[in-house]
């Protein structure tokens, strides 16, 4: 991708269902889940760089001893800070002759993250400051086992507000930090008072001691606590959650957008974000890893049984598109084939855009992640151009005139060309103060490859998608031109981005969208922005009022998607350079789009169809937003 989006950020889980003692046996290292955690986040680096925390509940420490750990951090490079710190810990634990990795109970008892069940998070933020406080797992302390509390996601609520205040009319008095603040005192509250309801039954029976809160442990319903805690959730999530008796978690939402897979057998239970980095970690096949159901949590009690327990009534599936366009890593099968057919769906309108000219056109793509569908498009053109050649043979056969300088002058030579045109340099520093200086900084972290394209070709490169037409703009168009070619033609594999997001995508501001920008300068040069009054006031009302109406697709309705992607071009043609080709921009479509990805049907940023209510109130505060000139999240 060319932008830069913050997002979707990433969960691990790891219960091992045998001691300690098994693991180092059979694979040499008491730390065995220790590392499986560290691999399956380092997997999943793609999907967090803003901090990274990891947490460890250890099972059956005796009364006195501590039992649950956290570490965060959120420097450059968190995740290797963070696993640097504790690999430290153990060296020194072992210097001093406190750890002897022969005998993992030493390990257990003094290595604060030698525990059988492990939790890890990545994390773009989205809202709540970019601070460790902020930073995942967040933590809820109690000296009750039960009470105690790990808890780390990959969400956003579109209501946080209303969740604080239902804390209030509980009477809590909760800190307005984030969405997982809220989340963390909404579950435990209900956690409590599962714990309280648990406790005063047992103590009528006169149990108290130890066994009274092994007991309390084992009875603990974790899905119920879940189910009353959810009542008023609404966004997409996929959350992970440790308790101190050794019970976990992960519950994914109604909706299913946030992704959440998971394996399990007779050695331990892992949870992820992805299914590739299950399937490379612990070296399974496709088809022994599980997604974690909509509406669904997945129970782990600490006696290791596995559950799956639908905890809030299931709407209809709309996964999140934009994990299959860009954020997941493409190395799962399903994703690579996707990302194929995203590519491959933009050929008929590539080969209008160049007007069949094979001999003159290079084919590139914007890296690195547009790099399959590229492969995907060049894949369709040449059954495309297979198709032509066959055609001609026939046709010149037929009439007698099928030589050998025909099949190798007007035919065989004219296959579509691909180079590697863009390259994208390690990200620069931008710790300048200057705006400007950092600007200038930023149009270099793209380059090209001179000499592969030949002045007057057609230059076609693929990218992901285009949001905010910045980089477009400001690098990548100022850069291609230097090559000199007739046409500049940017595809995207994703439709035009009119709408924000609300689920975990840091798209929330929509005057900064591209496509939102050109649709108001259309109605601007129509003399049509007396709209946008009445968007406003249909806005004002829908969120009073609490409705379900996207009222900002009224801005879009007087264009076509190719009057749009005209204005764009408009927009984003770089100043102030001598050449003067043309540019094209083509967008995805979104039948395409479908066609391509069809288990992921979650458009709402492409054609404002929300999955819940809360995200028709972000997108209609959205534009009071901006019509009001407010900076900053509708949610």
């Amino acid at each position: 991708m060319s932008e830069h989006i913050g997002h979707e950020c990433g969960i691990a889980l790891v219960r091992m269902l045998k001691p300690l003692a098994y693991y180092a046996e059979k694979y040499q290292s008491p730390l065995w889940g220790f590392e499986k955690l560290f691999l399956l986040m380092e997997k999943q680096h793609n999907r967090g760089q803003d901090g990274a925390g990891v947490a460890c509940v250890k099972l059956d420490m005796p009364a006195g001893e501590p039992y649950m750990f956290r570490e965060r951090n959120i420097t450059p490079n968190p995740l290797d800070k963070v696993f640097g710190a504790l690999l430290e810990q153990y060296r020194e634990l072992t210097a001093k002759g406190r750890v002897h990795p022969e005998f993992p109970d030493t390990v257990k008892r003094h290595f604060d993250f030698g525990g059988e069940l492990l939790l890890g998070h990545l994390r773009y933020g989205t809202s709540g400051g970019y601070g460790v406080s902020a930073c995942h797992p967040y933590f809820r302390r109690s000296s009750w086992p039960t009470r105690n509390l790990a808890l780390c996601g990959n969400f956003n609520m579109t209501n946080t507000r209303e969740l604080n205040a239902s804390l209030i009319a509980i009477g809590q008095h909760p800190i307005f930090a984030s969405d997982t603040q809220a989340v963390l005192e909404k579950i435990g509250f209900f956690l409590d008072e599962e714990h309280e309801d648990i406790y005063r039954y047992l103590r009528t029976r006169e149990m108290g001691g130890a066994e009274l809160s092994r007991r309390i442990g084992e009875d603990l319903d974790v899905a119920r606590v879940l189910t009353r805690a959810s009542q008023m959730w609404d966004g997409g999530y996929a959350i992970a959650g440790l308790i101190g008796n050794g019970d976990a978690f992960v519950a994914r939402d109604p909706s299913g957008i946030r992704p959440a897979f998971y394996i399990q057998n007779d050695e331990v239970v892992a949870f992820a974000s992805e299914r590739a980095p299950l399937m490379t970690v612990f070296d399974v096949a496709v088809e022994d890893v599980k997604e974690v159901e909509p509406g669904h949590v997945v129970v782990l009690k600490k006696r290791g049984t596995v559950q799956s327990v639908q905890f809030t009534a299931p709407l209809p599936k709309t996964a999140c598109s934009f994990e299959r366009i860009y954020f997941s890593r493409g190395n799962d099968l399903d994703i690579y084939r996707e990302r194929q057919a995203l590519g491959g769906g933009l050929a008929d309108q590539v080969i209008t855009a160049i007007g069949h000219d094979w001999a003159n056109t290079v084919f590139s793509f914007i890296p690195n992640t547009a790099e399959v569908a590229y492969y995907g498009l060049m894949s369709t053109l040449r059954a495309r151009r297979r198709d032509e050649v066959k055609a001609a043979i026939l046709k010149a056969s037929a009439a007698g005139e099928l030589t050998e300088t025909v099949l190798d002058d007007l035919i065989l030579r004219n296959w579509p060309r691909g180079e590697k045109v863009v390259s994208k340099d390690i990200k620069l520093r931008t710790f300048l103060g200057q705006e400007s200086l950092r600007n200038q900084l930023a149009s270099h972290v793209y380059d090209i490859t001179y000499g592969s394209v030949k002045p007057g070709d057609n230059l076609v490169c693929v990218d992901d998608s285009i949001v905010r037409g910045t980089t477009l703009r400001k690098s990548i168009l100022r850069i291609l031109a230097r090559l000199q070619p007739k046409k500049i033609i940017i595809i995207s594999t994703a439709p035009q981005i009119r709408y924000p997001d609300c689920y975990g995508i840091d798209m929330s501001e929509l005057g900064k969208f591209i496509a939102f920008e050109a649709a108001i300068e259309l109605l601007r040069e129509r003399g049509q922005l007396a709209l946008l009054d009445d968007v406003y006031k249909a806005c004002l009302d829908e969120v009073a009022h609490g409705g379900s109406v996207n009222h900002v697709r009224r801005i879009y309705e007087p264009f076509s998607p190719a009057e749009i992607s005209a204005k764009i071009v408009e927009r984003v043609r770089p100043k102030g350079i001598e050449w003067q080709g043309e540019i094209e921009i083509i967008f995805q479509t979104i039948e395409n789009l479908h066609a391509a990805v069809p288990q992921h049907s979650g458009d709402w940023y492409f054609t404002g169809k929300y999955p819940t209510p809360g995200g028709y109130r972000v997108v209609n505060q959205a534009f009071l937003n901006y019509h009001e000139k407010t900076d900053g999240r509708a949610y």
